[in-house]
């Protein structure tokens, strides 16, 4: 089995040495590189093609989200993680509109950090589902107006997608798992992650966390919502 390759960027020395080496010890995840600050992780992501990057949100040279936002841009297929301090914050915020796929707080336990790095790379949401609606869902209060489209609003996006794809959308901005949706649409898992992934497909975004996001933009939820 081909291991999941992992890029660490942290300017904490500690906490770059000790996330890298609890990932190394896993024994389907690989270290490719480590990086201290935003413009060396571009760089390292240029170098070695992760299939993950965790990313610190605050460093020195270029920030973060910056390295986020460039990874996201040019390398499509590599899942980016933020590494934060705080549970919610803007930073965390800006960080899914810079593409990223999720985050983790530096404490993690070391289970749910090799957890989370398999998750985002199978291109699973990273956050449990009630995590996911309570952040979204603050976010989504937050910022009403959401971010701009260049070419159409979201809501006429939402037209591209069948009546199920739509239902399914709803259902991912819930929190539901594909085992969940399976039985609230009384279909096969294998149906849903076919729709599952047609959505992704067809509004152009890079995972449920996004499709989650921008379910609120569009009003197919509602901040709050059951």
């Amino acid at each position: 089995m081909t291991p999941i390759r992992v890029v660490v960027a942290d300017d904490q020395e500690l906490v770059r040495a000790g996330f890298g080496m609890i990932l190394d010890a896993q024994p389907d995840i690989e270290v490719v590189a480590e990086a201290c600050d935003g413009a060396e992780a571009v760089e390292a992501v240029r170098a070695h093609n992760p299939d993950v990057l965790l990313l610190d949100v605050r460093m020195p040279v270029m920030d973060g989200l910056e390295a986020a936002r460039r990874v996201c841009e040019e390398f499509p297929a590599t899942k980016v993680i933020m590494l934060t301090t705080f549970d919610i914050d803007d930073y965390v915020f800006d960080a899914l509109y810079a593409g990223a796929s999720g985050f983790l707080l530096k404490d993690v336990r070391r289970d749910d950090l090799a957890h989370g790095v398999r998750m985002v790379a199978s291109g699973e949401a990273l956050l449990a589902p009630s995590v996911t609606k309570r952040l979204i869902g603050e976010f989504a209060a937050r910022r009403p107006g959401g971010r701009e489209r260049a070419v159409r609003p979201p809501s006429k996006l939402l037209e591209q997608l069948t009546l199920r794809e739509q239902e399914t959308l709803r259902l991912i901005a819930r929190g539901l798992s594909n085992a969940e949706i399976a039985a609230e649409l009384v279909v096969s898992e294998h149906t849903v992650k076919t729709h599952v992934s047609n959505v992704l497909s067809k509004l152009g975004l890079r995972d449920r966390v996004h499709a989650v996001v921008f379910a609120y933009e569009a009003g197919a939820v509602v901040a709050g919502e059951s």
